[in-house]
C-alpha cells in the first residue's frame, strides 16, 4: 500500500467514526427533545389544574400543623 492509500484509508475510517458519533448524539438530541415535550405538556397540565383551582369556590388548601 502506497502512502496516499493509507492515507485515504485512515480518513474514510475517521470519516466513519465520525459519521457513528453524528447518528449517536442526533439519537440523543431526539430523545432529550421528546422528554422536554412530554415535560412542557406537564408543565401546561399542572398549570391549567392550579387555575382551576385558584378559581374554583373551594376552600383554599391548608397545610398540616406540623409544617
Amino acid at each position: 500500500m502506497t502512502s496516499l492509500e493509507t492515507r485515504i484509508d485512515d480518513l474514510e475510517i475517521r470519516l466513519a467514526h465520525q459519521d457513528r458519533a453524528i447518528a449517536d448524539l442526533n439519537d440523543v438530541i431526539t430523545g432529550q427533545w421528546k422528554k422536554i415535550e412530554a415535560l412542557e405538556r406537564q408543565l401546561r397540565r399542572l398549570n391549567e389544574e392550579m387555575q382551576a383551582l385558584e378559581s374554583s369556590d373551594a376552600p383554599p388548601i391548608q397545610k398540616p400543623p406540623h409544617y
